[in-house]
C-alpha cells in the first residue's frame, strides 16, 4: 500500500504537559508545536508513547491529546504518529480508529506486556487486528523490549507483519540490540520500510548499520544538533558526525548518571523550552531542585558544544 508522505529524519517523542494538579494541559500544545519547528527544526512527532506517559493516561485523555496535536499541527508538522497500544485489544482498536478519524499520519503499537508468555504469531495477530481499524494510514511496530519484557526479536516478526498487515511501514526500534536492527534492515532491503532508532545516545551507530530515522525524547530539546549530525552523516563527513555525537553523548551521559527517566525528561524540556511541562503522573515523582541546578550547570559548561557548530 502506497502512502503520499514518507516519514524520515527525526521524530520527537513528545512530553505530555500537565498542570500541578496532575491534569493534562492541552493549552500548551500549540506553543509546543511552534517551539519544535522554530527552535529545534523538528516536524515529526510521536504522541502518547513512553515519554508522553501514554499508558498512565486514560483512554479519553489519550484521545484529547491526539486531537489537540492533530489540530495544532495541521499544515505545520509533517507527520503526527499516535501511539495506540494498550494491554487491551478493544481499547487499542478504539484508539487506532480514533487516530485515523481525526487525521493522524500514522499509528504505532507497543507489545501488550502483562502476559509475557506469548508467541510471535499471537503478537502479530494483535497488531493486525489493531491496524485493521486504521486501514488508510501507516502502522509502525513499537519495539521496546527493555520496557515490555517481551523478548521476541523484531527480525522474527517482520515476515508475518509484511504478510498480514497491509499498512505496515516500519519499526520504532527502541532496543540496544544492533544485530537485530541490522538483520531487520538486511531482510527489508527490497522494501521501503522505516527503521526508526529509539536509543538516542547511539544514533550514529544505528545510522551506520542502516537505520533511516529516529524517534526519541532528546529531539525535543537537542533537535538542531541532531539534525546537524544527520546532515554530516548523509554527506559522508563522519568526522563531524562523530564530533556532534560525542558532544550529545557527554550531556546525555550526564543525565543518565542522575537516573534519567520521564520526570527528568519533563524537567529538562521545561528548562530548554521555557514551556512548563509540569510534574509526571503518579506513581512517578517530580525531580529535585538539586537535579535542576545540576542540569543548568552542565548546560552552561556545554553551551558552546551543544548550541554552536562543533
Amino acid at each position: 500500500m502506497a502512502f503520499q508522505k514518507k516519514l524520515q529524519g527525526l521524530v520527537a517523542a513528545t512530553v505530555t504537559p500537565m498542570t500541578q494538579e496532575g491534569n493534562i494541559n492541552l493549552s500548551l500544545i500549540g506553543q509546543y508545536v511552534d517551539y519544535l519547528i522554530n527552535q529545534q527544526g523538528i516536524r515529526n512527532v510521536f504522541v502518547n508513547g513512553t515519554t508522553g506517559e501514554g499508558l498512565s493516561l486514560s483512554i479519553q485523555e489519550r484521545k484529547q491529546l491526539a486531537e489537540e496535536w492533530v489540530t495544532q499541527g495541521k499544515d505545520k508538522l509533517d507527520h503526527i504518529i499516535i501511539h495506540v497500544g494498550t494491554l487491551s485489544l478493544p481499547e487499542s482498536k478504539d484508539l487506532a480508529k480514533h487516530a485515523a478519524q481525526i487525521g493522524a499520519d500514522g499509528i504505532s503499537v507497543i507489545s501488550p506486556f502483562f502476559f509475557k508468555e506469548v508467541n510471535k504469531d499471537e503478537l502479530v495477530a494483535f497488531f493486525r487486528d489493531v491496524a485493521s481499524e486504521a486501514p488508510n494510514i501507516p502502522f509502525y511496530y513499537y519495539h521496546i523490549p527493555p520496557i515490555t519484557g517481551i523478548k521476541i526479536r523484531a527480525e522474527e516478526l517482520l515476515d508475518s507483519m509484511k504478510e498480514q498487515i497491509p499498512t505496515f511501514k516500519g519499526v520504532k526500534f527502541s532496543d540496544r540490540d544492533l544485530l537485530d536492527l541490522r538483520q531487520c534492515v538486511q531482510k527489508s532491503e527490497q522494501d521501503s520500510f522505516m527503521f526508526l532508532y529509539g536509543v538516542d545516545e547511539q544514533l550514529l551507530s544505528s545510522l551506520v548499520i542502516g537505520a533511516n530515522g529516529a524517534v526519541g525524547s532528546t529531539y525535543n530539546y537537542l533537535g538542531r544538533i541532531h539534525n546537524l549530525l544527520l546532515e554530516a552523516f548523509a554527506s559522508g563527513d563522519l568526522y563531524s558526525a562523530q564530533k556532534y555525537e560525542f558532544c550529545i553523548q557527554e550531556f546525555l551521559g550526564f543525565l543518565i548518571s542522575l537516573g534519567f527517566g520521564v520526570p527528568h525528561i519533563k524537567a529538562v524540556m521545561t528548562i530548554f523550552s521555557g514551556i512548563p511541562m509540569g510534574p509526571p503522573r503518579l506513581p512517578l515523582s517530580p525531580v529535585s531542585d538539586d537535579f535542576i541546578f545540576k542540569v543548568k550547570t552542565k548546560l552552561e559548561s556545554l553551551k558552546n558544544c551543544l548550541f554552536c557548530s562543533v
